[in-house]
């Protein structure tokens, strides 16, 4: 069975764990998922299910995405995903795929989309310590020199420089799964989720070396 589902970061809380310890976690809304599409090897080189998540109107899709849908007499959806390398047998368009998937999962790896910074300089992007804050001091929080002026005449590829920060994918890997709740479709992770709450993140099911089982 396929160890993947589409979710949302809800935030953070705290619990306590079975022995009276606090556990910081992060909340995550877990499917339900609608199997709408499948390919296969045979014919199409590769196994994989497409999963879609949250319910869309029907005017707020184009007429190729909405036609899947329509075709199989499914609701439509407002995110699909495909997951590669996925387990389809005995898995059919129109199932649906719960949180209940990982009821013996212990540890998850999570992937999701970095909260944005904006632009911003070199001493918040990439940490460095800037210059004396002291009176008559013309170096604070510049980057300093980027290159020589005679040879080569040109700054390399790959310098660190301000520029855009965040709204990178992240995954991280090895989260150990704390708590599920089947009835609400809610999964309390230990540790911190990448991006900003109400974002749409991805889950594996994870092996002791945090490497997810699908793609």
């Amino acid at each position: 069975m396929i160890k993947a589902i589409i979710g949302k970061k809800l935030g953070m809380t705290q619990i306590f764990n079975e022995d009276g310890m606090i556990v910081p976690v992060t909340v995550i809304k877990a499917g339900p998922c609608t199997v709408v599409g499948k390919k296969i090897k045979q014919s199409d080189g590769y196994d994989a299910l497409q999963m879609g998540f949250e319910e869309a109107k029907s005017f707020r899709l184009n007429k190729p995405t909405l036609g899947k849908f329509t075709k199989n007499n499914l609701t439509p959806l407002k995110v699909l995903k495909e997951f590669r390398d996925s387990e389809i047998d005995g898995v059919n368009i129109g199932d649906v795929i719960d949180i209940s998937i990982f009821n013996d999962v212990k540890s998850v790896s999570i992937t999701g989309i970095s909260k944005g910074k904006g632009y911003q300089g070199v001493v918040k992007r990439w940490g460095f310590s800037g210059g004396r804050d002291t009176h008559g001091s013309n170096f604070h929080r510049a980057p300093g020199s980027i290159g020589q002026s005679s040879f080569p005449s040109k700054v390399f590829k790959g310098l660190k420089m301000p520029g855009h920060m965040g709204m990178n994918k992240k995954t991280v890997l090895n989260l150990k799964v704390v708590k599920i709740d089947a009835d609400e479709n809610l999964m309390y992770v230990k540790g911190a989720v990448p991006g900003a709450n109400n974002n749409l993140i991805y889950i594996y099911a994870a092996d002791k070396s945090g490497r997810k089982l699908h793609k």
